[in-house]
């Protein structure tokens, strides 16, 4: 029962766990002392100079776990050899967490991002939910964008300010979450966002840059609703709709 609680308690931890990589980032990162780092990892490769020995510093007067590797193990950390720069480093986001936490909500008003794949749109979409009347992002592990150094960008230090729920794929999650309304976003729908009578539990789903909702996920969906367009204007970019939807009055 103990080794059955300890492995649950160490699966939680992890699973909060966000690995991040670039020397900028990481600069940024360990800049941030509002921001709890779990570790940094390093390639062995790296000569001790420029942003590398900045990153040293910073990570020795916070007192930081530094682990070092050959380039290829920490390839396989960052998952991105390319443009890791030699430095990953974990964060624990104690604001990323399990969708089924929201059981425990008697009332939400959320954003969920169905194959969203642009990690700009979905750091601009993080920083329009932080700053507005939104309660946090359905966020799926499969086809989806990743958190990433260009999430983080575009977030605009916002990452960290909401929660975000993951789940490894949307209409999982959803199907699990009957007792909300959920309304889906479409260029056709007859409804529009401003006809919504918001429930307790409320749950809006903006759908892939190109290809929009999908079908597996609007089954799951209450309505579909659109936002009425001007002077033929067909449509709008997805991380501007999440926009219109935070600052709406709920």
């Amino acid at each position: 029962m103990k080794d059955s609680q300890a492995y649950k308690e160490k699966k939680t931890f992890f699973e909060k766990i966000i690995t991040l990589y670039g020397r900028n980032v990481v600069v940024e990162i360990l800049q941030d002392e509002n921001i709890e780092i779990h570790k940094l990892h390093m390639a062995n490769s790296n000569k001790p100079d420029g942003a590398i020995k900045n990153i040293l510093l910073l990570a020795k007067k916070r007192g930081i776990e530094i682990i070092e590797h050959d380039k290829a193990a920490l390839s396989r950390i960052s998952k991105n050899a390319k443009q890791d720069q030699g430095v990953a480093i974990d964060i624990l986001a104690k604001s990323y967490l399990h969708v089924d936490s929201l059981k425990r909500l008697e009332s939400y008003r959320l954003i969920a991002l169905d194959g969203i794949q642009n990690p700009q749109n979905l750091g601009m979409i993080i920083r329009s939910c932080a700053a507005g009347n939104v309660d946090g992002i359905i966020l799926p592990k499969k086809n989806s964008a990743k958190i990433s150094p260009l999430v983080v960008k575009a977030s605009a230090g916002t990452l960290f300010k909401l929660p975000i729920y993951f789940c490894d794929k949307l209409e999982d999650a959803l199907s699990q979450m009957q007792d909300a309304s959920i309304y889906a976003l479409s260029s056709h729908a007859k409804h529009t966002l401003y006809n919504v009578k918001e429930a307790k539990k409320t749950i809006y789903v903006l759908g892939n840059e190109n290809e929009g909702v999908s079908p597996e996920v609007a089954k799951l969906c209450n309505d579909s609703i659109a936002i009425a367009m001007n002077r033929g204007v067909e449509s709008l970019n997805v991380a501007v709709t999440a926009s219109l939807i935070a600052f709406m009055k709920s």
